[in-house]
């Protein structure tokens, strides 16, 4: 159960030094009791738009830093392109199977289905302690009553602890998207991007990672394992940063699609109207699609609020190093979706494109071999449970439909084990392979519309090839149809899932 106070046990941090060999994973046994820590760093929105990645403009170097230590996974996916049933299939390592697994409220409505079967509660259940800081689950510090600040938890049982620090903006909900110095949004009105003249804790991020680097001194004097869960906010709306960040990019290079791939496609498809952005910001009457200024605006604090969130993640991996000098840790880095900044005429997520589905997935552990490689194998969130699970040699839940990544901890240029699928609303389902993604989405006449694109030959998602490969789209049709659709239609909560074109969410 969660708490509102935190103590420390005194003890030694743990070593890895009987678990994994040089170069080489090995599992814990029972005549060696002792387990890794785990560090799990969530980021919100976070597109792969990071050096490492290959984004020239990128100004990320404490990313990148980490990600030379790490396994790069280039082509990693989440199973739902929105914050709260991303998170759900995370920890569950499960793709969703019920309408109330789409939505924001997907870990408060479900979780009692669940049981001690998600990755925190697992972790505790096999003796180690859990804390969550930020946002880990939709709810930062996981409660779900008024602000987000009283009733019930999110997801109990699983947390020793799951807080935010004491902050000028007071309730969850108004850190989870404050202005500067404590300001709260108002919905619709409050301007989607702001930079003001002041040091990083003028943003919510700096609190957290000053928070995680004194909660990690407190750890490292723990007898007991731990995996600590830090959750950071931006680059989510609103875009907003110090200045000074903004002052690090060159807004005239920072790239934006070409005509056609930031064109609404021409084609019958699975567009939306960029509901949260729109409605829950106000642009002082432009028009981010018409108005070139504005979208490179956007965009450029876009950047800005990354290299921001990069600087606050850099802080707390340099506590980790000082805490674990020998990195002993295992370190995980992961954005919940992506987001769209233009294409296909989107801003933000909510679709099942492949800037909302793809995002950055870092892995470093004790013994991992050719740090800093990339894999450009086709990886899921719903993985992560299972590998971390595995990696620390615990046993097994039963049921994940995710499998360990440790084949690529130990050869990068391993084959894909499977392709990546994604779900939303109104029964919409793709499914991703190297080459290809697919999307169905059922029809009020009972036929199904396709959307098929060729990352080969067309990697902005420029055109509809379904017509001209009618063979490849019968053939991952019938991988899609592997798991049953998702039918629309009231959730657990008891309200529908939201309609693609009328998204609001967050």
């Amino acid at each position: 159960m969660s708490s509102h106070s935190f103590s420390s046990v005194p003890g030694l941090v743990l070593t890895l030094a009987s678990l994994f060999g040089s170069g080489a994973f090995s599992t814990p046994t029972a005549a060696s009791p002792a387990r890794p820590n785990v560090l799990f760093i969530a980021v919100d929105d976070l597109r792969s738009d990071l050096g490492t990645l290959g984004a020239t403009h990128a100004r990320t170097p404490a990313l990148d830093t980490f990600a030379a230590t790490s396994r790069i996974f280039s082509n990693h996916y989440v199973q739902v392109p929105t914050c709260g049933a991303s998170r759900s299939a995370l920890l569950r390592g499960r793709y969703p199977s019920e309408p109330a697994h789409l939505s924001n409220s997907a870990i408060a409505t479900t979780h009692e289905q669940w049981g001690d079967a998600n990755l925190p509660a697992w972790f505790q259940r096999h003796g180690y302690r859990t804390l969550s800081l930020g946002k880990i689950t939709h709810h930062p510090g996981g409660r779900t009553g008024r602000l987000w600040a009283e009733g019930p938890e999110e997801l109990p049982s699983s947390w020793e602890r799951a807080w935010i620090p004491e902050t000028p903006w007071g309730a969850p909900e108004r850190i989870m998207h404050g202005y500067a110095n404590g300001v709260a949004r108002v919905p619709g009105k409050s301007p989607p991007w702001e930079a003001v003249d002041g040091a990083d804790n003028a943003y919510p991020d700096a609190w957290i990672a000053e928070d995680a680097e004194t909660t990690l001194v407190t750890l490292q004097k723990s007898r007991e394992p731990w995996f600590f869960a830090v959750g950071f906010f931006k680059p989510h709306l609103p875009f907003a940063a110090p200045r000074r960040w903004f002052y690090l990019h060159d807004a005239d290079k920072i790239p934006g699609p070409s005509a056609e791939a930031g064109a609404k496609p021409s084609w019958p498809s699975t567009w939306h109207a960029s509901g949260e952005f729109r409605n829950n910001y106000g642009h002082a009457g432009r028009d981010v699609i018409t108005d070139s200024d504005y979208a490179q605006l956007l965009r450029h604090a876009y950047a800005a609020n990354v290299s921001y969130v990069d600087a606050q993640i850099g802080r707390l991996l340099a506590a980790l190093d000082r805490v674990d000098p020998n990195r002993e840790t295992i370190v995980v880095l992961w954005s919940d979706h992506g987001f769209l900044l233009g294409e296909h005429a989107i801003w933000g997520k909510h679709c099942l494109y492949e800037q909302a589905l793809r995002s950055p997935l870092f892995i470093r552990a004790p013994g991992l071999r050719e740090p800093g490689a990339t894999t450009a194998a086709t990886v899921e969130s719903i993985d992560i449970f299972p590998t971390l699970v595995d990696l620390c040699g615990l046993p097994q839940p039963a049921n994940l439909d995710g499998t360990s990544l440790r084949p690529f901890l130990e050869r990068p240029r391993a084959t894909a084990l499977k392709p990546a699928r994604g779900f939303w609303t109104n029964g919409q389902r793709t499914l991703r392979n190297e080459r290809w993604r697919l999307i169905a989405a059922p029809q009020a006449d009972g036929s199904t519309q396709w959307e098929l694109f060729d990352y080969q030959t067309d990697p902005d998602e420029s055109r509809n090839h379904a017509a001209t490969f009618p063979d490849e789209v019968r053939r991952l049709n019938e991988e899609i149809e592997l798991r049953p659709r998702i039918a629309q239609g009231p959730s657990k909560g008891g309200a529908m899932a939201p309609s693609p074109t009328t998204q609001t969410q967050k």
